[in-house]
């Protein structure tokens, strides 16, 4: 049987299971990103639904996940690990295990800078083999309870970017970077991104979640590093064109420095529409404050098929993160609003 042919029966097999769950008083919301950006969206809707899948990019090489990378070949944990954080209830028991798996060591021994959760997913992985399964057990052992943690892809990815400007003394030069570290730290212009290897296999969850979806919510997060990863494994760009569930992008509060320095609200959007020109999105989230030319985003938004909706989503003590609280009434009411009559109605 050829590989192509056993994803195609795991995802029928993903499917069928996931049609099988009876449709709650709860949107089903499947959520998009990785690193920071990803736990604040996950943060802000599990308050909400308690139907939540979050899809993880698994381009990570940088810090404890990039040397469990490379000395043992595994996926990167700490995107993952940083959303199962996310996932996990407000009672003592969840808010316990999501400082525990965040502990990092501090040794003078090769322990140092490991998170403890990098090495529970990483055991879990060699132990039992299946990455899915063994995120199951640790979002169980969190108390994260309707709420399912999906690697994007079955492989670790290297995230190549070609960029204008890298060398100072050579502004008009493009050259590629590589490794996701970089790429988020690079002077210079991102042009564009694209993965290695070319075609990565989806995890076929992850495709299976976003078809059967009611809501999916891409962003915010490290626009090139976090977000555009997904829209370049094909399996799941493809689901994420064909599914008929809602779609928001949820963009960042500010331009993130070296990755998208200098970046309009707009420009993220244009970006995002070349790397995937099919894909159409329903509506775009922005903060009220991080919008100077609303004219300028409604018209990129509108080349999306998007709506646009401007809510104070920041936090009130003006650093540059999102409040859980404002970004859930956020996705809450663009749930209502824009969203077809559904059984959480």
């Amino acid at each position: 049987m050829t590989s192509r042919n056993l994803r195609q029966r795991r995802l029928s097999r993903a499917t069928a299971a996931l049609s099988g769950r009876k449709r709650g008083a709860q949107p089903k919301v499947v959520a998009l990103g990785g690193g920071m950006g990803l736990s604040a969206s996950l943060t802000a809707l599990r308050r909400i639904t308690g139907d939540l899948t979050a899809v993880v990019t698994v381009a990570d090489d940088g810090g404890s996940s990039g040397r469990l990378r490379e000395e043992l070949g595994v996926l990167p944990p700490g995107d993952l690990r940083k959303a199962l954080a996310a996932l996990c209830g407000d009672d003592e028991w969840g808010q316990t295990w999501a400082q525990v798996i965040q502990h990092r060591f501090e040794s003078k021994g090769d322990l140092h800078e490991h998170a403890v959760g990098n090495l529970l997913i990483v055991a879990l992985w060699e132990q039992l083999g299946d990455h899915v399964q063994a995120l199951d057990l640790v979002g169980k052992l969190l108390g994260a309870h309707g709420r399912v943690l999906l690697p994007m892809s079955a492989v670790p990815l290297e995230l190549q970017a070609l960029v204008k400007g890298h060398d100072p003394q050579r502004p008009e030069d493009t050259v590629t970077v590589r490794g996701q570290a970089t790429v988020a730290l690079t002077p210079g212009e991102v042009q564009s991104v694209h993965v290695v290897p070319a075609d990565p296999p989806a995890v076929p969850e992850a495709v299976a979640a976003v078809l059967d979806a009611d809501w999916v919510v891409l962003g915010p997060g490290s626009w090139f590093s976090s977000v555009i990863p997904h829209l370049l494994v094909p399996e799941l760009l493809d689901a994420l064109v064909t599914t008929k569930a809602r779609k928001v992008l949820s963009l960042n509060l500010a331009p993130q420095p070296g990755e998208t320095d200098g970046f309009s609200p707009q420009r993220h959007l244009e970006v995002l529409g070349r790397h995937a020109p099919k894909l159409a999105m329903d509506v775009v989230l922005a903060d009220l404050a991080a919008v100077p030319d609303r004219e300028s985003l409604a018209d990129a938004a509108q080349r999306l098929g998007a709506a646009v909706e401007l809510a104070p989503v920041a936090s009130p003590d003006g650093v540059p993160i999102h409040d859980p609280e404002l970004l859930a009434a956020a996705y809450d009411r663009i749930f209502r609003m824009h969203g077809r009559i559904g059984p959480w109605r």
